[in-house]
């Protein structure tokens, strides 16, 4: 019999698809008896009410008045080490190379080097951060000091071995949706406040920086528009907000566009759509694309990263290259008006997301990969998801 784990987890708690990988994952981890701690910056966003066997440690940053800048970094690889010294955890769980698995790593020597660190890789700190020469260094250092690394897609697998020459193993584990809250839900009373009956509703959900091509969902909607009755919804904030709405001002489209912020009940929000536009030119796995299909809502979307790993062009969605939004429109519209086939897709999303990439069978390789490197034996089952 396999004995729980306390693992410490440290992610950045607001908005983005790692933060909320590594809080339901935490979360998951707590149902099946695991003692988890989170020990970040602010409350995870996802984390909600009071639930057993999960522990919220906070990361106060010293602003002593030597520092010209508040030394988070120093102040998190203290709170982890501290934390893993009077729980007895028995690794740490971090979501990102830097700086959370360089703080890790910091701790784990201060620990006298009991302390395991399994790091997971989202995108960013390789697909952005690693560019940067000045970085490739210490990027470099976290993974390959870390006791596992796991990645998201095989794609950013590829990308972090060519860009850092690492050769050090390195786990794929895909996101996943928990099955019990991604599901299609019935929200035609919702949906009537945001288009009339015989309207069809695109989404793009995202943090609205310039990688996610937030110009192209605006073009993409307005040749969809022209030949099918919609609306589109835009959820989240970034800094590309006030350019895209200049532009859908400017196309005239303002009447058709509405702009719903930040959303944290997101499987009801996406249960509106017919479709989810994600032109995205770097996207490591699309995360949003994932709960998209656990709703039964087919993708638009780019080739790029990780997408095609997870959209089955022409079976869950329609993939296109980077920038061609007119494929894209024309993809969406055969979609929207071809019942039969768009019934096809929805029912393969639903089948492709409970059996690919539900939670049981992510956790469990999880799971593997703590006991691995706490050199555990234990045998944990891979579940076969049923579609």
């Amino acid at each position: 019999m396999k004995r729980p784990l306390k693992i410490g987890i440290t992610c950045y708690p607001s908005l983005g698809g790692s933060g909320v990988v590594a809080t339901e994952l935490g979360k998951l981890l707590a149902e099946k008896g695991h003692e988890i701690h989170f020990i970040t910056s602010g409350m995870p966003f996802r984390l909600g009410k009071f639930q057993r066997n999960i522990f919220y440690h906070e990361v106060e940053v010293s602003d002593y008045y030597v520092f010209r800048y508040p030394p988070y970094d120093l102040s998190l690889a203290s709170k982890m080490h501290q934390v893993a010294r009077l729980q007895q955890l028995d690794l740490l769980h971090v979501h990102y190379a830097v700086p959370h698995a360089i703080c890790a790593l910091l701790a784990k020597m201060m620990s006298g080097g009991r302390l395991k660190v399994v790091t997971t890789l989202h995108g960013t700190d390789i697909t952005v951060l690693a560019q940067d020469e000045s970085l490739k260094d210490i990027i470099r250092l976290g993974i390959r000091s870390s006791d596992a690394v796991t990645a998201v897609s095989e794609d950013l697998i590829r990308e972090t071995r060519e860009l850092l020459d690492i050769r050090e193993p390195i786990d794929l584990t895909y996101n996943f949706v928990d099955k019990r809250v991604y599901y299609p839900r019935s929200c035609s009373d919702l949906r009537a406040d945001y288009a009339d009956p015989h309207e069809k509703i695109l989404m793009h959900i995202s943090n609205f920086r310039p990688v996610k091509r937030t110009g192209d969902v605006v073009d993409i909607f307005a040749k969809v528009s022209a030949k099918v009755p919609s609306k589109l919804l835009l959820v989240g904030e970034g800094p590309d907000m006030p350019k895209i709405q200049a532009k859908i001002d400017a196309m005239g489209l303002s009447h058709r566009v509405h702009y719903m912020g930040k959303q944290d009940d997101v499987a009801q929000v996406i249960s509106m759509a017919d479709l989810l536009l994600l032109p995205s030119e770097k996207e490591s796995f699309g995360l949003v694309a994932l709960e998209a299909m656990a709703c039964g809502v087919p993708t638009i979307g780019s080739v790029a990263g990780g997408i095609p790993e997870l959209v089955v062009d022409g079976q869950t969605g329609f993939l296109s290259p980077i920038g061609k939004t007119e494929e894209m429109a024309s993809n969406a519209v055969r979609l929207l008006t071809d019942a039969k086939l768009y019934a096809e897709f929805r029912e393969a999303c639903l089948a492709r997301a409970r059996s690919e990439f539900c939670n049981d069978r992510i956790m469990a390789q999880y799971e593997r990969i703590y006991y691995r490197v706490l050199g555990i034996e234990a045998e944990v089952p891979l579940p076969v998801c049923e579609a």
